[in-house]
């Protein structure tokens, strides 16, 4: 396991001892727990906007596309019924 020498400001060590204490874990043990949280976060992120883009270049080659109040319409009946039928995709250019 790798070493890291970490320089924090006095208010934000404290803050994460008193985090850390509160939790019931070592400040070591909060301060990892932050970073995966924040690497994970940074990395969903990422995935996120590459399926976006590649959504996006599927919808551009292919002309077909969603209307957003039949999108808005589905997720409302969604929510009450989780067998509801997905709006079909339909040519959006002219």
């Amino acid at each position: 396991m790798a070493t890291t020498s970490l320089k924090l400001p006095d208010e934000l060590k404290q803050r994460a001892t008193t985090a850390a204490q509160e939790l019931g874990i070592s400040t070591h043990a909060f301060m990892v727990g932050a970073i995966r949280q924040a690497a994970d976060a940074v990395e969903q992120r990422s995935q996120f906007i590459a399926q976006a883009q590649a959504a996006r270049a599927e919808m551009l080659q292919s002309g077909l596309g969603h209307d957003a109040n039949e999108v808005r319409a589905y997720l409302r009946e969604r929510l009450a019924n989780d067998q509801t039928t997905r709006p079909d995709a339909k040519p959006w250019r002219k």
